[in-house]
């Protein structure tokens, strides 16, 4: 692959002074044969690269410099040129140092003879010229220039410069860190919080998310200044896995670019000699998981350094004894104490005889709100090697793991140490499948690992609801532990969750309680948003395949827990209400009770009957807005309850209109054009009435952009879209055109649409699973229209991106479909939607 010359970073135009070619012409040959050359890769090519750009840079200060009679100057590298690493679309750091004797119109001169060539071939560059005291003045001024000098390199001239640079730079940083490492933990942070952790990003910036090669050059500053030091295990490579991913990135793209897309991935991944994108991302996730710990470590350190520092002589005098300069050991739990604001080990512990103890330790920390110390974690990590827990873990160990898992947000870091140090795979072997592996899902937040975590810290608000809470925070972690199976997760899980329940030694009974909620913790939110409530069927299987009114309490925490800890697109009070709904159903038949007793949210309000009325009065659509904004479940109580996510700020469009053929489609195509989304929906066929049957459609809808149309406007054309003189397909189709030509196409799975057997007695379930798109519930509709079948009712859901509906159809004898009528129906919604 050539590289591309395009971008430039000099002025536009910019050649070499006088408009002539520079002739150092064998340059631009030599790099492009070393980037196509397969021999060199990572280290060794970057390395290359830079002393290729050595020599060609030297050669042009000693030829342009004697020939203005130039002395007393250097050219120096700094940043990551500096430090010898040139990715193939790398900047080139330069400074021009000079004694200050030399002419200043000589040395601009020269300064162009140097920048000029550089640009011409389009390499981008950041460059300066300065006396060694101009530049302590500037990395005084400015940390940035200051971390750049730290990597100070010799390239040609004077090098004693250079030399003396590089001393006053490190003394000059030292002197200074107490001030300047404080900020430097800011921008640090402020980077983070502007680009993300690079662990969970489906899209990574490698260079600037936490976690990635900013990150890594903070911490070799921090070990510059002598105050704190990094622990290294595993740093270095993780940072050198980051550098060859960017070189593959530059070199597929022939661009100068961190970010990490998804159309580039799999390309990356195979200039890396790697399976597929996901191993990409995950030895990517890995990575960034080594250097964000390592960050948390080492600046968990600098604090402590410089809040001892902090303590002014005299005060460190009335410390009385022994304990002078020594922080106060606080217990936790046996053999744990809290030391400097961490957790630490007691000084008579003994790791190798306690193998239960890096449990007690990580449960006391989480508990306490405190980080588990690094000296402390490793060895247990030693420990547990050489003597692990034994199978089926004692009681002790069990209780601890329960425990650590219940202390709410403060578990997360714990758990993300003992995983740094290889201790939770040690503990629960299958955790390695799903360790860092990616969701491909913008719903979700989280890789699958720190997912299951999240879901853990979730259930521990809720713990107060159910009569295991244990198993409840079991099963929460173990949840998703399938999806490194080939296969339904949820069936592979439960039979993974059958081997680690046993293993952390729950009885026979429990056991099979936590495989069950496993197997069956999508069965909730996936029934309550996909299916007709008011269908016994529907009741009927969810409390089959629950069992008891205990398993479905538990459930019903999970389900919410899970949701919560997907992301924002997962869960709201309206999902929310929706389960619990299902679930009051559930549990009244698991009691005995008649499903007549238990009102549904399916049973249409007194407002939907007074629309349904005048529909059939007037035989005409009916239509009413209401604003709508969602306010939180009380279905957690408690002052840790983690708020459930809020659905945008939007409106419930309620349309009644007697039945005739193509409602959905009609009123659907109507949104679309009124650039409305839909954010769910339910169609109900009521009862007929005096005047016949009436179709009640409740959307929530939401405005792209601007304020909502009034309802006579929404009401005249959905008149005109069922009489025929509004083309919805045609308008739809040339908004579509238009808005592709405006846009880059979406890189998403094709449409699915399958029959979902055995969920209903009544009517043949389809179920849609598509990218959300403009038109598309016109499309759906449409579709089921031309295929010759009733929709009673149907269930809209919109998950970030994706949308997943249910619609409820009969034939034209109002009686289910046969399965050969039903997948044929099934497979022309899907040729529509393709």
């Amino acid at each position: 692959m050539t590289e591309s010359v395009e971008e430039t970073a000099g002025p536009a135009g910019a050649r070499s002074p006088g408009n002539t070619p520079a002739p150092e012409g064998g340059y631009p040959a030599a790099r492009l044969r070393l980037l196509q050359d397969e021999a060199p890769t990572g280290p060794d090519r970057r390395a290359a690269l830079a002393r290729l750009t050595d020599d060609w840079l030297a050669g042009l200060l000693a030829r342009h410099g004697a020939a203005a009679g130039l002395s007393g100057t250097a050219l120096v590298a700094v940043g990551g040129y500096g430090r010898g690493e040139l990715s193939p679309r790398s900047d080139l750091d330069l400074l021009l140092l000079h004694d200050g004797r030399a002419d200043a119109g000589a040395l601009a001169t020269l300064a162009d003879h140097l920048w000029y060539p550089v640009w011409d071939l389009g390499l981008a560059l950041d460059h300066s010229v300065r006396t060694p005291a101009e530049a302590r003045k500037a990395a005084r001024e400015d940390l940035k220039v200051q971390l750049g000098l730290l990597d100070a390199r010799h390239l040609a001239g004077d090098p004693d410069l250079t030399a003396a640079l590089r001393t006053t730079a490190y003394a000059d940083w030292r002197e200074s860190a107490p001030k300047r490492l404080p900020e430097l933990h800011d921008l640090c942070q402020e980077r983070a919080e502007r680009q993300g952790e690079l662990q969970y990003l489906l899209e990574p910036d490698l260079k600037e998310a936490r976690g990635g090669l900013r990150d890594a050059t903070a911490l070799r500053a921090v070990a510059a200044s002598w105050l704190a030091d990094a622990p290294r295990g595993g740093l270095e490579a993780a940072r050198t896995r980051l550098l060859d991913a960017r070189d593959a990135l530059h070199l597929t793209t022939g661009r100068a670019t961190d970010r990490l897309s998804l159309q580039e991935q799999d390309q990356v991944a195979t200039a890396l000699g790697m399976l597929d994108a996901d191993a990409l991302l995950r030895q990517t996730y890995e990575s960034a998981r080594t250097i964000s710990y390592a960050a948390d470590v080492t600046w968990r350190e600098v604090g402590r350094v410089l809040r001892a520092r902090s303590l002014k002589p005299m005060l460190r005098g009335l410390l009385h004894g022994r304990t002078a300069g020594k922080g106060e050991r606080s217990p936790l739990a046996e053999g744990v104490v809290e030391l400097d604001g961490e957790a630490v080990l007691a000084r008579t512990v003994r790791p190798e005889r306690d193998p239960v103890l890096v449990l007690r330790a990580a449960a006391a920390a989480a508990q306490a709100g405190l980080p588990l110390a690094t000296h402390a974690i490793r060895r247990c990590a030693t420990a547990t090697a050489t003597k692990p827990l034994p199978v089926p873990w004692p009681a002790e160990a069990r209780e601890q793991l329960v425990t650590l898992l219940g202390a709410g947000t403060h578990t997360v870091p714990v758990w993300e140490a003992l995983e740094a140090e290889g201790i939770i795979t040690r503990l629960l072997p299958d955790w390695e499948r799903v360790r860092c592996r990616p969701q491909r899902n913008p719903v979700h937040t989280w890789t699958v690992d720190r997912h299951l975590v999240e879901t853990a810290v979730r259930a521990s608000a809720l713990t107060r609801r159910v009569h295991r809470p244990d198993l409840l925070l079991v099963a929460a972690l173990l949840h998703d532990i399938g999806k490194g199976w080939p296969g339904d997760h949820s069936v592979a899980g439960e039979t993974i969750a059958r081997d680690v329940a046993a293993r952390l030694g729950f009885d026979a009974r429990d056991t099979t309680v936590i495989a069950t909620l496993v197997r069956h913790h999508l069965l909730l939110i996936e029934t309550a948003t996909r299916r007709d409530l008011d269908d016994p069927a529907t009741v009927g299987a969810v409390a089959e395949a629950v069992g008891s009114t205990r398993t479905l309490e538990l459930l019903h925490a999970l389900t919410e827990a899970d949701a919560l800890a997907t992301g924002p697109a997962a869960w709201s009070a309206w999902r929310g209400g929706l389960v619990a709904d299902l679930v009051k159903r559930v549990a009244a038949r698991l009691a005995g009770e008649p499903d007549t007793e238990v009102r549904g949210a399916g049973e249409p309000t007194a407002e939907q009957e007074r629309l349904a009325i005048e529909a059939g009065r007037t035989g005409g659509p009916v239509l009413a807005l209401h604003a709508r904004a969602e306010a939180p479940t009380d279905a957690a109580t408690g002052p840790e309850t983690p708020a459930p996510a809020q659905e945008p700020v939007g409106v419930e469009l309620l349309i009644a209109v007697p039945d005739q053929p193509g409602v959905l489609p009609a009123a659907a195509g109507v949104l679309a054009l009124h650039r409305l989304t839909v954010r769910a929906a339910d169609l109900l066929l009521l009862d007929p009435i005096d005047d016949g049957p009436v179709l009640l459609l409740s959307w929530r809808v939401a405005a792209e952009y601007g304020s909502l149309p009034q309802a006579d406007r929404l009401r005249a054309d959905l008149l005109r879209a069922l009489d025929g003189s509004l083309d919805v397909p045609a308008r739809l189709a040339e908004r579509e055109r238009a808005y592709a030509r405006r846009s880059r196409a979406v890189l998403a799975p094709p449409p699915r649409v399958t029959v979902a057997g055995g969920s209903s007695d009544t009517a043949t379930v389809i179920e849609v699973r598509a990218q959300d798109a403009h038109g598309l519930l016109h499309r759906i509709g449409r579709a089921l229209e031309t295929a010759g079948v009733a929709v009673r009712s149907a269930h809209i859901s919109t998950l970030g991106a994706n949308a997943v509906d249910a619609f409820y159809v009969t034939g034209e004898d109002g009686a289910p479909l046969t399965d050969a009528a039903a997948h044929e129906v099934a497979a022309a919604v899907e040729r529509a939607l393709q």
